[in-house]
């Protein structure tokens, strides 16, 4: 009888824990929403740190090893220096089914050094700036990433969390030699998102993308005294950007293209031997930029063959395009409208005010900081997150880190970034994260009509061919 009496007991114990492992959703995503309002100065100070050590691709070396010291300390297993990237890392915790993947970025812009001022003022000794907002989007992921794995453990649930550290979104496709590895090739579905000017979810697409640097070789010779002797390699670079140049009259109007000359020659009497132009091309469709890149590498050999010089070129960058995935993005969109946005406090407000000023166009009301807007269709910029997106079910999002009106790569951004605007739409969008992230290790059902759509998508005929080739990870794009 006592043996009995001590089952009992113990089935009753094991009904109870049953009970709060099946908690309420609801409740469950508000306990997650307060655990990660509670840690938002550790997540300001680790983003705050990442904005000021401001390091460009590949080079992230101190902002990658925080966030790696940050989730190793939360219990999360590390592999760092991913597919021959030693910025690139992976984190996981848990194990089985589902594998939710999370993507983190933190790289800066080179050439946007600003202080967190509404005036422009650069800060001495730091080349480059977080003018996309990658502190912000590293640092909320690692946060949304922690909160879910204390609701695992806390509900005894069963899954995988995967944080992808992935270095050198801004040209140089970190993420694309992490796909090339297959470091996603047992996951189920990946969330990210994006600091922006505005809140919203994402069910569309981008540009895709194939960059890389040309170079001219020639002769040099005094620009005076002899110049018949000489042959410029800057007639080359010149010679190339005009063809180029009426290349964009016979492209389809979506196509984009730009370039930078970033070596142009040392002294105006010195006939230059070598010159450097740095290319991006980009459209809607890769199939219209592997096309478009032929017939600038064309323009480069008939400007080299033209000023009697030689040219050679290295293919830096090369992304996809976003596939997009509906069935994830509504999910997403229903946890932000959930969440809502955010209000300004006066001090922001009179910040953000100063801001606006700066701006050429006409913005949009400070207010809308707490609107989410309807779901975004088409970005025009390019990201190494669409060789993800063809390669698992992908979804993302963008909150408002930046004053509303606010353009991306500017110095009003890096400025927004660095103050309480930008940590607070950090904390948003790892919120939203965070419950997409629950819905989907709490329903099955969705994880399985987001792959049916993926799969009709991509479609049955399929194979992923990355736009680098073979080469090794451009590890020094940035010199």
């Amino acid at each position: 009888m006592k043996n009995l009496f001590l089952i009992a007991l113990l089935c009753l114990a094991l009904k109870g824990w049953t009970q709060k492992a099946k908690q309420d959703p609801a409740k469950s995503k508000q306990e997650v929403i307060k655990s990660i309002d509670s840690e938002y100065d550790k997540y300001t100070t680790i983003a705050h740190k990442i904005w000021e050590f401001a390091e460009v691709g590949y080079k992230e070396t101190r902002s990658s090893a925080l966030l790696q010291e940050t989730l190793a300390q939360a219990g999360f297993t590390m592999e760092s220096g991913v597919a021959g990237i030693p910025t690139a890392f992976v984190a996981t915790f848990g194990s089985g089914k589902p594998v939710i993947g999370i993507l983190g970025e933190y790289d800066a812009l080179p050439g946007v050094s600003q202080d967190a001022v509404p005036e422009v003022k650069p800060v001495e000794g730091r080349p480059a700036g977080h003018a996309c907002g990658h502190h912000l989007f590293g640092t909320a992921s690692a946060a949304a990433a922690i909160a879910v794995k204390n609701w695992l453990i806390t509900n005894n649930r069963s899954g995988t969390i995967r944080y992808y550290g992935t270095p050198a979104e801004e040209g140089g496709s970190g993420k694309v030699y992490m796909v090339r590895e297959g470091l996603f090739k047992d996951v189920d579905v990946v969330f990210h998102w994006h600091p922006g000017a505005q809140n919203n979810a994402s069910a569309g697409t981008s540009l895709a993308n194939k960059n890389g640097k040309f170079r001219f070789t020639g002769i040099a010779a005094h620009a005076a005294v002899s110049p018949e002797r000489g042959r410029s390699a800057l007639d080359g670079v010149e010679a190339m950007n005009d063809m180029v140049n009426m290349m964009r009259e016979h492209i389809t109007p979506q196509a984009r293209i730009h370039y930078v000359i970033t070596r142009g020659g040392e002294a105006p009497n010195v006939v230059p031997a070598f010159a450097e132009v740095y290319y991006y091309v980009r459209h809607p469709k890769r199939t219209e930029v592997k096309d478009m890149w032929e017939r600038v590498t064309r323009a480069a050999q008939g400007a080299a063959l033209g000023t009697d010089t030689k040219v050679e070129w290295e293919v830096l960058g090369g992304v996809y395009e976003l596939l997009p995935n509906e069935t994830l993005a509504k999910v997403v969109d229903a946890n932000l409208r959930y969440l809502g946005g955010y209000v300004l406090n006066p001090e922001e407000t009179a910040f953000a005010e100063k801001i606006q000023k700066t701006f050429t166009t006409a913005p949009p009301p400070l207010s809308s900081t707490n609107v989410v807007g309807t779901m975004s269709l088409l970005s025009g910029g390019s990201t190494d997150v669409g060789d993800v997106s063809w390669t698992v079910p992908t979804v993302g999002l963008s909150t408002a880190t930046w004053v509303p009106g606010t353009a991306a790569h500017s110095w009003q951004a890096v400025a927004a970034g660095g103050t309480s605007i930008g940590y607070k739409g950090m904390i948003l969008a790892s919120k939203a994260l965070a419950l997409s992230m629950m819905d989907a290790f709490s329903n099955p059902g969705l994880i399985e009509a987001a792959k049916k759509e993926f799969s009709e998508r991509r479609g049955a005929d399929f194979t992923y061919e990355s736009l680098l080739g073979n080469r090794a990870p451009a590890l020094n794009y940035r010199d």
